[in-house]
């Protein structure tokens, strides 16, 4: 198995993870692990699609990260103003 294929077939469980859990009410779409596992899935599956020079799923993977990040970080005020 290449690296490309690694990174990029557990960057997509971890987001299919978040999905999955998220479509049958097992994780939250506000919980700290729904964004933790959409940035870490985004990050591996960029790099997959970078090594293999797909550019349209890097870009897509990127802006999937992007969102990922802001989705943290809105967890993370959050948080902090509920405490």
């Amino acid at each position: 198995m290449s690296q490309a294929t690694l990174f990029s077939a557990i960057g997509v469980s971890l987001i299919l993870l978040a999905f999955l859990g998220s479509s049958f009410n097992k994780i939250s779409q506000t919980s700290l692990a729904y964004w933790l596992l959409n940035l870490a899935g985004g990050i591996l599956a960029t790099i997959g699609a970078a090594l293999i020079g797909s550019m349209p799923f890097v870009v897509l993977e990127a802006v999937w990260v992007g969102a990922s990040l802001v989705g943290l970080v809105k967890w993370f005020y959050n948080d902090a103003r509920n405490q």
